[in-house]
């Protein structure tokens, strides 16, 4: 396999991962078959290749970074080991990723390890992002049938000036149901927390009309799950309006991210604080579901294994071993740690 030849270090550490994880994130006991879904702001993605239509000077060879060939293979170790672990050697059913830069890098993934042992195959739809950094999807095919797909933007934006990421919406069949994928990445809030925020306005007002429009055409219980890093925590008002009760005075949607709901910590960490900014949010009805695929709330964790930390130079405490540290190369895995649920069958 192309990128085992300099991974981390060698099998040794691949054992030492699995034990970690096991550690960090034990998994229950249980009778009932489950499939693992998983999201992961991978920070960066980029091949080395120069693409034209993209901004995608900074990680070239000759680029501010000097991202080249063997910081990308290891890159691309460093995220299957990563999904690897999450699955407890067995790897997660659907992996959402965001930074993401082309379907290129995701064949490197899928085919140049030992992931592709799992059958992995590939959504992905190029977005408007002017760096070039897409949300995309890999889900193991023996698992997961695609039903139907599609990339959204906001019908009120206009193509030539929405300069972030689309949605990606994947109508999935899996052990016999049906389950609607939403992924995200919201614009960023680079340059204080107003900045982009008309745009996430207009992507939450999207996704709502979205989940309504579904719900009514859906034939039977509608199971959603909304997943990915929205740039904003789950108490920002429009991560709540996504929460906003029907008709029967009942939110149609949870947020597992909520810390008042799991008392989780965070994903990103931010001069010593940590924020919840990758989240999943589930139709109600999958926490109450009697028949078919269902969750519950203790089933959403982040997945932080030791080997995802480092010591915080900076700040007291731990935070993400990242690839980078401004533009200093550290060679880690991500700024964000990735965040897992488990569906289950009754």
């Amino acid at each position: 396999m192309l990128f085992e030849k300099i991974s981390l270090k060698t099998a040794g550490t691949l054992v030492l991962i699995f034990l970690f994880a096991q550690l960090a994130c034990p998994q229950e006991t249980t009778d009932s078959l489950h499939v693992r879904v998983m999201f992961y702001n991978v920070e960066n993605l980029f091949d080395t290749v120069d693409d034209s239509l993209k901004d995608d000077g900074e990680f070239l060879p000759a680029g501010m970074r000097r991202w080249n060939k063997t910081r990308y293979a290891r890159k691309i170790s460093s995220l299957y080991k990563t999904i690897i672990a999450a699955g407890e050697w067995n790897p997660p059913a659907i992996v959402g990723l965001c930074e993401i830069e082309n379907r290129k890098v995701l064949e490197d993934l899928i085919y140049g390890t030992s992931i592709s042992n799992f059958g992995y195959g590939i959504l992905h739809v190029e977005s408007p992002d002017p760096r070039g950094i897409d949300v995309c999807m890999i889900y193991r095919k023996d698992l997961v049938r695609i039903i139907d797909y599609k990339s959204w933007l906001p019908r009120n934006v206009k193509r030539d000036v929405f300069h972030s990421r689309s949605v990606l919406y994947a109508k999935c069949a899996i052990l016999g149901d049906t389950i609607h994928i939403m992924l995200n990445h919201w614009p960023s809030r680079r340059g204080g927390v107003l900045a982009g925020e008309p745009l996430r306005e207009e992507m939450a007002l999207m996704l709502k009309e979205a989940v309504d429009s579904l719900s009514i055409a859906s034939t039977g219980e509608f199971k959603a799950i909304i997943l990915g890093d929205f740039n904003c925590t789950p108490d920002d008002p429009l991560i709540k309006s996504l929460l906003e009760p029907g008709a029967d005075g009942r939110a149609p949607l949870v947020n597992l991210a909520d810390r008042q709901i799991n008392g989780v910590s965070g994903t990103y960490r931010y001069m010593g604080t940590w924020e919840m900014l990758d989240q999943v949010i589930v139709s109600r009805v999958l926490l109450e579901n009697e028949n078919g695929l269902y969750t519950d709330k203790k089933d959403f964790r982040i997945f932080m294994p030791e080997f995802l930390l480092r010591n915080d130079p900076k700040y007291p405490g731990m935070t993400t071993w990242s690839t980078y540290r401004g533009y200093k190369y550290q060679g880690g895995f991500s700024d964000h740690l990735p965040v897992l649920l488990d569906l289950r069958l009754r």
